[in-house]
């Protein structure tokens, strides 16, 4: 018997995203200008099938009549449901019997089939702040940071039906975004040339828009811009922190005072050395550097004693 070989179908390909495109309208004004027009008439028919009705032989004709501008008084309603209007900063998305049909995006009065569903979608631009968010650095020191994102909506259709809910789908991603950047930064990168938080905010405000972009763009919704609104340590390490920054500002700048010092005593050898005006051996330079030093490092008001006698005494 020959062996038969069952393939895997795969996986079911992946629904093709909702895509943004226009739809048609009538003009409004002219629209409604029409059915008053026709409103109008069928209540001049109505009047005149009432009076037709009440004459002698006339109730059939009249009846008739009546039945014609009732029904045509119907249709003009249900044709006056069709007018739809459009301000500025706003989109109608009008979908048929649930399918999407379009979007119309020009502000002012139009007119659609007024069997459709028309949502309304704001494509202003959107403001979003972050609540206080408790999250670990890159070097699991916990801090406290926010951000705030501006964004606004580009493709309704992916707005409405590739999301559940676009706003809060913007929100948790916007904080989802900001845990992940504030975990792979450290806070302060104390010289070891690396991106943190707090030195590098034009860097890290780049790289924050760039993933809430990503991360919001199934929605149709373009980041315009974010900003970091808050940084600090946690309230529980935020001493041991500070007690931390000032050692280091310290010992920064004893090692800029050293540094100086050691240029200024070299400098002071070297041009008594070349004027000549005495002559030191190595054990009175030594002596000579070590008081220097204590001059130029010390943080007091040093006491000068002058020698009265010679220069080894």
């Amino acid at each position: 018997m020959s062996e038969m070989t069952i393939t895997s179908p795969g996986p079911p390909a992946a629904r093709p995203s909702m895509i943004e495109r226009g739809r048609k309208f009538a003009p409004g004004i002219a629209t409604l200008a029409l059915c008053i027009a026709v409103m109008l008439l069928a209540i001049g028919l109505l009047i005149g099938g009432s009076v037709v009705a009440n004459r002698r032989g006339g109730a059939v004709p009249g009846g008739t009549m009546i039945g014609v501008a009732l029904l045509v008084i119907v249709l003009d309603a249900i044709a006056l449901r069709g007018l739809t209007s459009v301000i500025s900063g706003e989109a109608r998305v009008v979908q048929l019997f649930g399918r999407y049909s379009g979007t119309i995006r020009r502000p002012g009065m139009c007119w659609v089939n007024p069997l459709t569903e028309r949502r309304r979608v704001s494509t202003r631009i959107r403001n979003y702040e972050t609540q206080v968010l408790k999250v670990n650095d890159a070097d699991g020191n916990p801090i406290e940071i926010a951000a705030v994102v501006v964004w606004r909506v580009e493709d309704t259709a992916q707005a409405l039906y590739d999301v559940d809910d676009f706003v809060r789908f913007v929100d948790i991603q916007t904080e989802t975004a900001v845990r992940h950047v504030a975990s792979i930064h450290p806070y302060d990168n104390r010289g070891e040339g690396v991106l943190s938080l707090r030195q590098n905010a034009e860097e890290i405000t780049g790289e924050l828009t760039a993933e809430i972009a990503a991360r919001v763009a199934p929605a149709g919704v373009r980041v315009i811009e974010s900003r970091l609104t808050r940084l600090s340590f946690a309230p529980e390490i935020a001493q041991a922190m500070l007690r931390r920054q000032q050692a280091e500002a310290v010992v920064s700048a004893r090692q800029r005072i050293v540094e100086g010092a050691v240029g200024m005593v070299e400098m002071a050898l070297d041009r008594i050395e070349e004027k000549g005006i005495v002559e030191l051996d190595a054990e009175r330079k030594a002596a000579m550097v070590s008081n220097l030093m204590v001059v130029l490092c010390s943080e007091l008001n040093t006491q000068p004693i002058i020698n009265t006698g010679s220069l080894y005494q």
